[in-house]
């Protein structure tokens, strides 16, 4: 189905922009984990982005994405009332979600503002959330503010320093992990790095570790095939099977090879886009 874009923000000019966009239909079903495919007009591809949060009474979702190929900067070429032509969703499996106690929940870059979306429905169970976001530089982290409405606790760092806690987020977990037992479940967020390093930080603590996984996807209905991943030596569908894992059995060597099979055409077809954008 078609949506309509209610409200556009950038929150990192020409890179990161966050959508509201009308979908009742969508918003009355999603949970926490889910994800939309979107294609903007009828000779584009379908490209995945997961619900940062969503207003059934409004009929509305959120959706954050980073601009990295010619469909995102497409996307950013939009404003506020055109129209996309495609929605479907929500799809994936839901984050499973109990009353456990203490959950710490890492984001990075755009994956913040999916992890913020599984934050809330950790609050809304009941349990202690506790939020640890991180970026190269003040300027570039996101959802700091809609974090803090809820989470009990929030703990920020920069690789530069230029706010919060200079350094990883990887080392703010390890600390936390080292003086509160209470942690039943870690849930991250974030480029392929940051996943892997976070579940390499939970291993010796025996902490559940789930992550979000972003493989190269094409149709989202686990018809194609394009996304399978490894865990625990089994092959899986991120589209159905996903898009969340055990982070200790994710194969991430193998994400990344599959994430970066294709990066040459996808710059090309970038550089077409905007040297045709220049010409007109």
């Amino acid at each position: 189905m078609s949506t309509t874009i209610l409200h556009k923000k950038n929150l990192i000019p020409g890179k990161t922009s966050k959508l509201t966009l009308y979908a009742p239909e969508i918003a009355a079903r999603a949970r926490p984990g889910h994800f939309v495919m979107l294609r903007m007009h009828d000779k584009g591809e379908r490209i995945p982005l997961t619900i940062a949060d969503i207003d059934p009474e409004k009929g509305s979702i959120v959706v954050v994405y980073l601009v990295v190929g010619k469909s995102t900067a497409f996307l950013e070429s939009l404003a506020e009332g055109d129209d996309i032509l495609d929605v479907c969703g929500p799809l994936g499996r839901p984050t499973h979600i109990e009353k456990g106690g203490t959950a710490v929940c890492v984001g990075g870059g755009t994956g913040i503002a999916a992890m913020h979306h599984i934050a809330k429905g950790h609050f809304r169970a009941g349990n202690r959330v506790v939020g640890i976001i991180g970026a190269r530089s003040k300027d570039l982290l996101l959802f700091e503010k809609e974090l803090s409405s809820f989470a009990h606790e929030l703990l920020v760092s920069t690789d530069d320093g230029s706010y919060g806690r200079k350094g990883l987020v990887t080392e703010l977990l390890r600390e936390r992990l080292e003086k509160d037992m209470a942690v039943f479940e870690v849930v991250a967020v974030g480029p392929v790095s940051m996943m892997a390093a976070v579940a390499e930080t939970t291993r010796p603590f025996g902490v559940r570790t789930t992550v979000s996984l972003n493989p190269v996807m094409v149709d989202g209905i686990g018809m194609c095939g394009a996304c399978r991943v490894s865990v625990g030596g089994q092959t899986k569908f991120a589209c159905v099977d996903g898009p969340e894992f055990d982070g200790h059995q994710v194969d991430f060597a193998e994400l990344r090879r599959r994430l970066a099979a294709y990066r040459d055409q996808e710059k090309l077809s970038l550089d077409m886009y905007e040297r045709r954008l220049h010409e007109n």
